[in-house]
C-alpha cells in the first residue's frame, strides 16, 4: 500500500509516494490536475497536504474520493507532531518549518540540528538534541534577492539564478558579475555566518542542507554539511504516520 505527501510551496508543488517509510518517487513543479493524475495512478491509502501557498482545505477538496482512507491537513498549530514545538507562535509557523524540523528529527534523533532551507526564503530552523523544534530565522532568498534589486533600482537588471555548476567570482567585472556575486556569495556568508553563530552555541550541531536553492549554495558553504533535498517531505510522512495508522 502506498500512502502520499502533498507540499504546496510558494512558487511550487511537490509530491511524494512512500511505499512503506521508503520514499520511492519524488514529483515537483505540478499544477492540479497533474497532482489528481498522480493520486489516481498511485491510489494512496491515506494522504496528507501542507500548505504554505493557499489553504489545503481547498486541495482536500479537488482530491476527495481518489483516496479511500484519510485525508490528513497538516495544520502546524494544532496538528500532533513527532516533536516538541518550543514555537511561541505555533499558529504562524509555516507547514514546510515544521516538516523539516521533524524529518531533521527523524534522520539524526538525539543528536542538535539545524536544517537550512534554501527556497523561496533562506530558512534556519533548530532542532535540539532533546527533540524540541526551538525555532530560527527567516530572510530573503535567491530569487527574492534579485528580483528586490530589480524593482527597487531604476536600472539594475532582473537576473536568473545561475546553473548551480555557474563559477560565480567574488569579484564582479560586470553588473551582470556584480549582481550574481552579492547574492549568491553574499547569501553564502550570511549562511555560513549563521551556521558558525549556532555552532558556537551547540558544538556538536550537524547542518541538513535542502530546498529548490539547495544546489546553489551547497559547495560555497563551509562543511560538514548533509544535502538532503527530500526532508520536507521525510518530515510530511513521519507526521503522517503519527496522527494514521498506515499499513507497511
Amino acid at each position: 500500500m502506498h500512502t502520499l505527501v502533498l507540499d504546496i510551496g510558494n512558487t511550487s508543488v511537490k509530491v511524494g509516494c512512500f511505499a512503506g517509510e521508503a520514499l520511492v518517487e519524488m514529483v515537483g513543479g505540478l499544477v492540479a490536475g497533474e497532482v489528481e493524475a498522480l493520486v489516481r495512478r498511485w491510489a494512496p491509502q491515506h494522504l496528507l497536504i501542507a500548505s504554505v501557498a493557499e489553504e489545503a482545505a481547498r486541495w482536500a477538496l479537488r482530491l476527495q474520493g481518489l483516496v479511500p482512507g484519510r485525508i490528513l491537513l497538516f495544520e502546524p498549530g494544532t496538528t500532533p507532531v513527532p516533536l516538541r514545538n518550543a514555537y511561541a507562535t505555533p499558529l504562524t509557523l509555516g507547514a514546510d518549518r515544521l516538516a523539516g524540523a521533524v524529518g531533521a528529527a527523524a534522520l539524526r534523533p538525539g543528536r542538535d540540528t539545524l536544517v537550512l532551507d534554501a527556497g523561496t526564503a533562506l530558512k534556519c530552523d533548530l532542532v535540539t538534541a532533546d527533540g524540541t523544534y526551538r525555532g530560527g530565522s527567516i530572510g530573503p532568498g535567491l530569487g527574492m534577492r534579485l528580483r528586490a534589486l530589480h524593482e527597487y533600482t531604476g536600472r539594475l537588471p532582473l537576473l536568473p539564478l545561475p546553473a548551480p555548476d555557474a563559477t560565480v567570482p567574488l569579484v564582479g567585472d560586470s553588473t551582470v558579475g556584480a549582481l550574481l556575486s552579492g547574492v549568491l556569495n553574499g547569501a553564502a556568508a550570511e549562511a555560513n555566518g549563521l551556521v558558525a553563530a549556532y555552532r558556537q552555541q551547540y558544538p556538536a550541531l550537524g547542518v541538513v542542507l535542502t530546498g529548490g536553492d539547495a544546489p546553489l549554495l551547497a559547495a560555497r558553504l563551509a562543511g560538514p554539511i548533509f544535502a538532503v533535498p527530500e526532508l520536507v517531505l521525510l518530515g510530511l510522512y513521519r507526521i503522517l504516520v503519527y496522527n494514521v495508522e498506515v499499513e507497511r
